[in-house]
C-alpha cells in the first residue's frame, strides 16, 4: 500500500506559497504574452493601443497633461463624456513623461497587469482565511490568474483590474476586522476611492455598509455613518466639480446610455445578457454556488454574495455593457468575479468533503484532491467562453485577443487622417477612441459621447422584434443625428458610417461630400475642404 507522507501546518504553509509563486510567475508570463498579442506594426512602427473606449480616456487624458484642459478636443467644448475621472487622471500622469504615442498604451497595460498581479495575492489571502486546508486557496488563485475577461478589460487599458482589486482589498480588511472584532474605516475609504475611479463602486460600497452594520451591532451605527458617508462625500465632490468644470448635474454619458431608455428595456436586455453570459459559462457550474446558501450559509460566504449579486443586478439595471455578443463578463461583473472563484472553489471543496468517508486512507484524500483539481481546471475552460470559433486560441494567446483586429484598423486609420490633413481638420467617428487618438484632430463623435447634444437627444427605436439582444437598445449605440453631426458641424471628412448608409447619404450629398476609398478605408471626404492635402489623397485613390 502506497503510504502518503502527513503534512504539517507548516509543510502546508510552505507548499502555499510555492504553489501562489508558480501561479503568479505563470500569470506574469500570460500577461507578457497577452500584451504583446495585442501590439502590431504598421508602416515599421511597433504599436501598443487600447481597447477604444479606453482610448476615448487617453483622449482627455492627453489634453489634461498638455494644458488643454479636462477635454476631448484641444479648445473644444467642455464635455464629461468618460466615465471614469480618476483613471483619466492616472491616464494622464503616463503622458507628462512625452512617451511616443505608439508605445505609451503599454505602459498603461504594464500597470493593469500589475493590479491584476497584486489582485492575485489578495485574493490568496482572502481564500487562506476564508477556505479550509492549502489546496483550495491556489485553485481560487489559479482561476483568477487566468480567468480571460478580467484579464482581457484590464490588459487593454480599462479600470476593471483597479476596481477588482479595490473590492478583493475591501473584502480582506473586512474580514480582518471581523476575527479581531475591531472597526476600521479602511474597507470603506477604498471603495470611496473606486467610486472616483468609476461612480459604479456606489453598489459595493453600500452593501458593505448594509451587510457589516447587519452583523456587527457593536458597531453599527459607525459602519453606516463611515460608510454611506463617505458615499455622500464622494457624491458631494464629484457632483461640485462637475457643476464648476462642465456646468452638468450628470455626466454626459449617463445621458447617453440612460435618459430616453426605458427602465423595462434596460432590465429586459440586462436579464438575457445575463442568461446568455450564464448559460455561456456553464450554466451548471455558475450556479453551482447557490447550494451554499442551501447547506452552508456561512457568514463571510453571505457577504461574498451579496457583493457579486450586488454588481450583476447593477448590470441589469443598465442594460448590461455594449460588447455582450463577445461573450463571458461585461466590465460590471468581470471585477467581481475574484468573489465568485472564491465561493466556486468553497462548494466544490464542501461537497468532495461531504462525499468522502471520515475514515478514507491519506491516498484516498489524495486522490479526492486530484479529482477537484482536474474539476476546477475543466471548469475553468467553460468560464473563459468567447464567442468565435477560435476561442481557445484567444485565451491561450496562440492567437491576438478580442478587439484587437479593430484596434489595429483604427489605428491605422488615425495615422492615414494625421498624413491627408492639417490640424485644423474635422473628423467625425463612430468608433472614437483610437481614430482621433492617433489621428491627433478635432473630433466629432457621432455616437454623442462627447457630444450634448446626440447624448440628449431621442435613442433610436427598435422594430420590435429582437432576434437578438442589440436589437433591444445597445448602451451608448442607440443615439445619432446626421443632421447636427454632418450638416451643422461640417467635418472636413466623415470617417465612419453608422446605422444606414441609406439614412446618411441624403446628408452626406446635400453636404457636399465625395466617396474616396484610400488605403482601402473608404472616406467622405468634404470637396470643398482647405485642411484636406488633396495631392496625397489623389495619389493614393483606389479604384
Amino acid at each position: 500500500m502506497i503510504k502518503v507522507p502527513k503534512i504539517t501546518p507548516t509543510t502546508a504553509k510552505q507548499l502555499s506559497i510555492a504553489g501562489l509563486i508558480l501561479i503568479l510567475a505563470a500569470f506574469l508570463v500570460y500577461s507578457y504574452r497577452f500584451i504583446d498579442r495585442t501590439s502590431f506594426e504598421i508602416k515599421g512602427t511597433h504599436y501598443y493601443a487600447l481597447f477604444d473606449d479606453a482610448m476615448i480616456s487617453m483622449q482627455y487624458a492627453r489634453n489634461l497633461a498638455e494644458g488643454n484642459g479636462l477635454v476631448w478636443n484641444a479648445g473644444g467644448e467642455r464635455v464629461e463624456g468618460f466615465s471614469n475621472p480618476l483613471w483619466v487622471i492616472y491616464m494622464a500622469f503616463f503622458h507628462l513623461f512625452r512617451i511616443d504615442s505608439s508605445k505609451l498604451s503599454l505602459a498603461l497595460q504594464i500597470s493593469g497587469a500589475v493590479f491584476l498581479g497584486v489582485n492575485l495575492l489578495v485574493v490568496w489571502k482572502i481564500a487562506s482565511r476564508y477556505l479550509e486546508g492549502f489546496f483550495a486557496p491556489l485553485l481560487a488563485v489559479f482561476l483568477t490568474a487566468f480567468y480571460f475577461h478580467l484579464n482581457n478589460w484590464s490588459l487593454q487599458g480599462m479600470e476593471v483590474g483597479l476596481l477588482a482589486l479595490l473590492l478583493s482589498l475591501a473584502v480582506l480588511l473586512t474580514f480582518g476586522n471581523w476575527d479581531k472584532k475591531v472597526f476600521s474605516i479602511w474597507p470603506y475609504l477604498l471603495l470611496t476611492i473606486g467610486t472616483f475611479v468609476r461612480i459604479d463602486m456606489a453598489v459595493p460600497l453600500v452593501l458593505l455598509s448594509a451587510f457589516s452594520a447587519w452583523k456587527d451591532e457593536k458597531f453599527r451605527k459607525k459602519h453606516l455613518a463611515w460608510g454611506l458617508g463617505l458615499l455622500a462625500g464622494s457624491l458631494l465632490i464629484q457632483t461640485s466639480l462637475r457643476l464648476w468644470y462642465y456646468g452638468e448635474w450628470l455626466p454626459n454619458t449617463y445621458y447617453l446610455k440612460v435618459v430616453g431608455i426605458p427602465l423595462g428595456d434596460r432590465i429586459q436586455r440586462g436579464m438575457a445578457v445575463l442568461w446568455d453570459f450564464i448559460w455561456g459559462s456553464g450554466w451548471f457550474l455558475m450556479l453551482l454556488p447557490i447550494l451554499l446558501f442551501f447547506l452552508w450559509p456561512e457568514t463571510p460566504t453571505l457577504l461574498l454574495f451579496s457583493l457579486l449579486v450586488g454588481q450583476i443586478a447593477y448590470s441589469v439595471y443598465v442594460g448590461g455593457d455594449a460588447w455582450e455578443h463577445k461573450g463571458g463578463a461585461n466590465r460590471f461583473i468581470a471585477l467581481a468575479m475574484p468573489l465568485f472563484f472564491l465561493l466556486f472553489v468553497q462548494v466544490a471543496e464542501k461537497i468532495r468533503s461531504a462525499l468522502i468517508s471520515k475514515k478514507i486512507s491519506d491516498l484516498g484524500k489524495l486522490i479526492s484532491y486530484g479529482v477537484l483539481d482536474a474539476f476546477i481546471f475543466a471548469s475553468l475552460f467553460s468560464f473563459n467562453v468567447i464567442n468565435e470559433n477560435d476561442a481557445f486560441a484567444k485565451w491561450s494567446t496562440l492567437k491576438r485577443p478580442i478587439f484587437v483586429a479593430g484596434t489595429q484598423r483604427y489605428v491605422t486609420l488615425g495615422l492615414l487622417i494625421n498624413e491627408i490633413t492639417d490640424k485644423d481638420a474635422k473628423i467625425a467617428v463612430v468608433t472614437a477612441g483610437n481614430i482621433i487618438y492617433f489621428a491627433e484632430r478635432f473630433g466629432i463623435d457621432m455616437l454623442g459621447k462627447s457630444d450634448k447634444v446626440i447624448a440628449r437627444s431621442q435613442p433610436h427605436q427598435n422594430n420590435g422584434t429582437f432576434d437578438n439582444v442589440d436589437e433591444i437598445f445597445r448602451p451608448g449605440h442607440n443615439k445619432w443625428d446626421y443632421q447636427h453631426s454632418i450638416t451643422e458641424l461640417q467635418p472636413d471628412i466623415v470617417a465612419q458610417i453608422w446605422g444606414s448608409s441609406v439614412e446618411m447619404a441624403p446628408y452626406l450629398n446635400a453636404g457636399g461630400y465625395e466617396y474616396f476609398l484610400i488605403d482601402g478605408f473608404p472616406l467622405y471626404i468634404h470637396t470643398d475642404s482647405t485642411h484636406i492635402n488633396w495631392d496625397i489623397v489623389n495619389s493614393r485613390i483606389e479604384p
